[in-house]
């Protein structure tokens, strides 16, 4: 059991205060191998996290198609409700037919619903746009999400994964429209996927944006538990092609150097790695997806590890970022 104690912060410029990690639910649920099927341990994880300090739960309409959002609200049932932030998502596909995905006013509204209902809840706290939807005017959904705050079913509204001229675009028109503006962004990011320092962290640093990266592990590759020689053949790498790109020289180096700071800090792998996304003044709250609960106790203890500028240096040393649209299907 870990000695740390929760840090917390605002997300963004909002006045909102939520936990330095997230608790990310798309691994509870029956739809790939690796997930997380039973329910019962689903809820033990949730149920820890909450006990640590993790106030900040984020999940999506589309994760094991509503099953993730069904457990969310079945654990936080017992929880004071106003001490939790519950994050969300809408864009990807709920069924066959038309109108059945997208961020068009009807799907949006339509999906909020659901949502609602699988997270046995009156409102959400973070609804979150998945993707951007090139068919839909962004026009159209944000009047839809700015109507959804405006009746209180939405407390804030985010975004995820996007070119940055895309995110640029929907903050000005909001501005334009005084609709409700984009508080959160949700970009993959971490120590070998850091194409977002040059795509939408300025724009959320400039713009007061909170910053809650998904995938901080890089899929599991920073947690040390593959080999340049390795043939992974379970776990998330077995089936998830995301996992194997990072199998690159210039990523294993990273991993090299994450390595080496582990050991003379005494920490593990995945906590300097985490810990370093925690050093940067962007990010407010890592989205971290534990399958058990003792990686969720050795995400948390990243909290506890200190990096000074020599060792951030060391650590993105064997990389050079640069801007790749990332469209990953979570």
């Amino acid at each position: 059991m870990p000695d740390t104690d929760m840090e917390y912060t605002t997300l963004g410029d909002t006045g909102l205060e939520v936990s330095r990690f997230c608790l990310g639910c798309m691994n509870f649920g029956s739809d790939r191998e690796w997930m997380i099927s039973d329910e019962e341990k689903s809820h033990e994880i949730i149920d820890r996290a909450i006990d640590l300090g993790i106030n900040f739960l984020d999940t999506a309409n589309v994760y094991s198609r509503g099953e993730s959002e069904d457990i969310v609200g079945d654990a936080i049932a017992e929880y004071d409700r106003e001490e939790l932030v519950i994050a969300t998502k809408v864009y990807g596909p709920m069924g066959e037919g038309p109108n059945k995905q997208g961020l068009s006013r009807k799907h949006i509204l339509d999906q909020v619903e659901g949502s609602l209902d699988r997270l046995d809840t009156d409102y959400i706290d973070l609804y979150q746009i998945h993707r951007w939807d090139d068919s839909t005017p962004i026009e159209e959904t944000l009047h839809a999400l700015d109507h959804l705050v405006e009746t209180g079913k939405v407390r804030y509204i985010g975004a995820s994964t996007m070119a940055a001229w895309q995110f640029t675009k929907a903050l000005y028109e909001s501005d334009l429209n005084d609709y409700a503006r984009f508080s959160c962004m949700q970009p993959q990011y971490n120590l070998v996927d850091r194409q977002e320092e040059e795509n939408v962290l300025p724009v959320c640093a400039e713009e007061g944006v909170g910053v809650i990266p998904w995938s901080p592990l890089g899929g599991g590759f920073l947690t040390g538990k593959y080999d340049r020689d390795g043939d992974p053949d379970e776990g998330r790498a077995a089936t998830d092609e995301h996992t194997h790109e990072r199998f690159t020289d210039e990523n294993w180096q990273v991993l090299d150097a994450v390595r080496e700071v582990a050991d003379e800090k005494d920490a593990t792998p995945a906590q300097v790695s985490l810990a370093w996304l925690l050093h940067k003044d962007v990010v407010d709250a890592p989205i971290i997806g534990p399958r058990s609960i003792d990686h969720l106790e050795e995400n948390v203890g990243a909290l506890d590890v200190s990096l000074d500028d020599a060792e951030m240096d060391r650590l993105e040393a064997p990389l050079e970022p640069a801007w790749s649209r990332v469209i990953a299907d979570l």
